[in-house]
């Protein structure tokens, strides 16, 4: 046991051991990931600690890169589904509330540890420290210490039950959200059509308003035997032959206003050509493509931007983003500026600048010491996990400020998000083991489980509630569920059962809105 007496060689032996048990499957279940909590809070009943620094520092590596990654995606996701998570949100906290207050009169449960017990079950540490500060009294500790265990393994459980309760297919799920993200963004085409509607003859580019009109763009136009790559003030003439890049709805509209579609190929002439490019420099990333100017500075169009697998068709208002793929068409002479604008280092999408990350966390753990005081009995602040999560959240939506930029690239944000995982789940796991037999010894196996039913019927109502008022799929019920009880062990749950950002997205909306409700409901407990 000396070898454990290492808070270094604990952690990993704990990681180590965890993901073997985790791997192991019995009729198609496992633990994934969340092997590695249950292990450690036996090692932590065994009286095998790991540092609360360890917690900490994991908890906040996991919540930034999760922000980060949401960010983008969450500010829509609050627009149009901002009322359904706040009702899942009020579902889970006023139903926890109701139990808790229900149990309380029942088995006469002093208020105090009521209030811990509610805290502990919705594994809510900003709520606990509301608790402790209006009491003044260490009965909020213990309940928090007696529910706070199966708080975070319930959610655990009930987020890899939830597939089998729903009677659906994760696999089946994501593959329906991906056709209909197809439909949202439709397959990129190319079409060759030659210039016979006499309308059209004479007029520049700009003055027929092709890509406003149609949403195509025009990527090549063969005039004679010279093919060049067109700018706004390109002029068509009668028997011209276009190469056109768009979506399935947008060829009947270039038909009408241009002219016959043809099979002819049109190739590029020897001084153009066309290349992908990354992006991949700070100067551009977050920049619309009408203010990086390519037509007018370079000649050059992009004719698809390929972003996270799907193909976008480009628009003057699109925002570059780290790590796109864009599809340009200039003269060759050209090429060699617009590959340097826009980087196209692929080793770039491999380091990372640890700059951003640690500026972004000390603002998110300042944020979080933020206090607001409403009268003389009620102060409200974000905590640690709320106020990293609002900051990467704001901090990922903006992307770039001056030439620092915020988002990472895939593989970073991974490996950190892993690596704070896996210190998050050893060291949580440890310090609950630590406590729970005892606390259940000393304080009853009754207030155990009235800690289990605030955490277990909360999850039901809302899952019920998800599934078959609002028509939530599993992968959505996945970030409501694990960010209403705000629990991050439950979204770590998630995280081997599905690469979807969807689960993510929903924890990141529902979360600071379930943490604000429990910590005003835990007020009107007290």
């Amino acid at each position: 046991m000396e070898f454990f007496a290492s808070p270094i060689f604990s952690l990993f032996f704990i990681v180590a051991i965890g993901f073997i048990l985790g791997n192991i499957q019995f009729k198609g279940f496992s633990f994934d990931v969340s092997a590695i909590l249950f292990l450690a809070l036996f090692m932590g009943y065994l009286g095998i600690q790991l540092p609360i620094e360890f917690q900490t520092l994991g908890l906040v590596l996991f919540i930034y890169t999760i922000g980060i990654q949401a960010g983008p995606g969450f500010f829509e996701s609050f627009k149009k589904q901002g009322r359904i998570y706040a009702l899942l949100a009020v579902i889970i906290v006023v139903s926890g509330a109701i139990v808790t207050v229900a149990a309380g009169k029942i088995f006469h449960i002093d208020k105090n540890l009521c209030a811990g017990l509610l805290t502990g079950a919705l594994t809510s540490t900003p709520g606990l420290a509301v608790a402790i500060d209006a009491t003044q009294s260490p009965l909020a500790s213990i309940g928090y210490g007696i529910a706070y265990p199966f708080g975070v393994i319930g959610v655990i459980l009930f987020i890899k039950l939830m597939p089998k309760l729903m009677n659906t297919n994760i696999r089946d799920i994501e593959k329906a959200m991906e056709e209909n993200r197809k439909k949202e963004n439709p397959e990129i085409l190319v079409r060759n059509y030659i210039v016979t509607n006499p309308k059209a003859v004479g007029k520049t580019l700009t003055e027929l308003k092709v890509r406003q009109l149609t949403g195509a763009v025009i990527s090549r136009v063969k005039q004679g035997e010279i093919t060049i790559t067109p700018t706004p003030l390109t002029v068509l003439k009668l028997g011209d032959k276009l190469r056109v890049v768009g979506q399935q709805d947008s060829f009947p509209l270039i038909e009408t206003l241009l002219g016959n579609q043809i099979d002819e190929e049109i190739e590029l002439s020897k001084e153009y050509r066309v290349q992908s490019v990354l992006v991949t420099s700070n100067e551009v990333i977050n920049k619309t493509l009408q203010q990086i100017n390519l037509f007018q500075v370079y000649h050059a169009t992009v004719t698809r931007i390929r972003r996270s697998g799907i193909d976008l068709p480009p628009n003057p208002q699109t925002r570059l983003q780290l790590g796109d793929k864009l599809m340009v068409a200039c003269s060759k002479e050209n090429m060699k500026n617009v590959t340097s604008l826009f980087g196209d280092n692929d080793k770039r999408l491999s380091d990372t600048d640890f700059f951003p990350i640690a500026v972004g966390i000390v603002l998110g753990i300042l944020a979080g010491k933020l206090s607001l005081s409403f009268g003389a009995n009620f102060t409200f602040s974000l905590g640690l996990t709320g106020g990293v999560l609002m900051v990467a959240l704001v901090l990922g939506r903006v992307g770039k400020t001056g030439k620092v930029l915020w988002s990472m690239t895939g593989a970073a944000t991974q490996l950190l998000k892993q690596l704070g995982l896996l210190f998050f789940l050893a060291s949580v796991g440890t310090q609950a083991g630590s406590v729970l037999v005892e606390a259940i010894a000393t304080q009853g196996i009754k207030l155990f489980f009235v800690g289990a039913l605030i955490t277990v019927i909360p999850m039901v109502a809302t899952l019920l509630v998800g599934k078959y008022y609002l028509k939530l799929n599993v992968l959505e019920l996945f970030g409501a569920i694990s960010g209403g009880m705000t629990s991050t062990p439950g979204l770590a749950a998630v995280e081997p059962m599905t690469d979807s950002d969807v689960p993510k997205i929903a924890y990141a909306t529902i979360y600071p809105i379930a943490m604000v409700l429990l910590i005003l409901v835990v007020q009107f407990i007290i």
